[in-house]
């Protein structure tokens, strides 16, 4: 018997405009006009001879029946989706896609990536680094990591790290012409800066520190970037734990003061639901775990 369908090029769009409840943010996910969302949603309708929404001046809502619509249509689309990665994964066997932030994947990953390659050399890793979330499938992503508070939609979410901040600097510093003994000891310094959320502004005051100028200094937009300039003796960079923990154990940093604020943010690994079916995710998944269990970010001692 043949399949009763509807237009299948407007599920998106009313799947899209059912959970935002909103055209106007379905047709940005989407990367539509309001009105391409607005017709799909009325063929839609016209098809179905059901009313699926009831339109306000500013807003949408969805009639009993459109519920109903909506979370059948969406978990079809979330089982279409989940086929669609394990029928790509398949044609690229060896290949691993990974998303990842520009800071991570300088500062912790690739410093690391060789032990991966060690034990398994049959996944080739091609690196996307992004602060946006991933679309998996229209990216063509395999797994990721991301720095948040892990409430991602529809996808398995793993905590990798906590993360602390603290002060670092090159150990030339410690033996300056003004060496670093206290944190009273920043004003005859230069800081640096990136774009983290907890900032110099926030440490000082923590630190009960008043008089120091919290915006002087040099601004990186780049994370990567901002701890070179640290480890290249430029200046006292508020670290993060997990991107400064390398240069930490290798003594191109050091950190100068036990003051360490706790981010209200972590590291998770995130991927679609039933990915870790293919070797190369589920391989990969492991490592980042068994690396951090081994070469932990750096923490300062209580």
């Amino acid at each position: 018997m043949a399949r009763k369908l509807p237009p299948l090029t407007t599920l998106p769009a009313f799947d899209a405009a059912a959970r935002h409840l909103s055209f106007t943010r379905a047709a940005a996910e989407l990367n539509l006009t309001h009105g391409a969302i607005s017709r799909a949603v009325r063929n839609l309708e016209g098809m179905l001879g059901v009313r699926l929404f009831e339109r306000g001046t500013r807003s949408v809502r969805l009639t009993p029946e459109g519920a109903a619509y909506a979370a059948e249509i969406g978990a079809a689309l979330d089982r279409m989706g989940i086929a669609t990665i394990a029928a790509t994964a398949s044609r690229s066997a060896g290949v691993l896609n990974v998303s990842t932030s520009d800071g991570f994947a300088g500062r912790w990953l690739v410093p690391r990536l060789h032990r991966f390659h060690r034990i398994h050399r049959e996944i080739d890793v091609r690196l996307s680094t992004s602060g946006t979330l991933t679309d998996f499938i229209r990216d063509g992503i395999d797994i990721a990591i991301r720095y948040g508070e892990g409430n991602y939609d529809k996808v398995v979410s793993e905590l990798l790290a906590e993360e602390d901040v603290s002060p670092v600097c090159s150990p030339e510093l410690l033996k300056a012409d003004r060496p670093l003994r206290s944190p009273e000891d920043l004003r005859h310094h230069r800081l640096i800066h990136d774009n983290f959320r907890i900032d110099w502004a926030t440490w000082l005051q923590a630190a009960g520190l008043y008089g120091i100028d919290h915006t002087a200094g040099i601004k990186f937009e780049s994370a990567a970037y901002a701890v070179e300039a640290a480890v290249q003796g430029e200046g006292v960079l508020l670290g993060r734990s997990a991107l400064v923990s390398a240069d930490l154990a290798a003594g191109r940093l050091v950190r100068p003061f036990d003051l360490a604020l706790k981010s209200r943010w972590s590291y998770y690994v995130v991927y679609p639901e039933g990915a870790l079916r293919h070797h190369k995710i589920r391989a990969f998944r492991d490592w980042l775990f068994d690396e951090m269990a081994a070469h932990p970010a750096a923490r300062v001692n209580p």
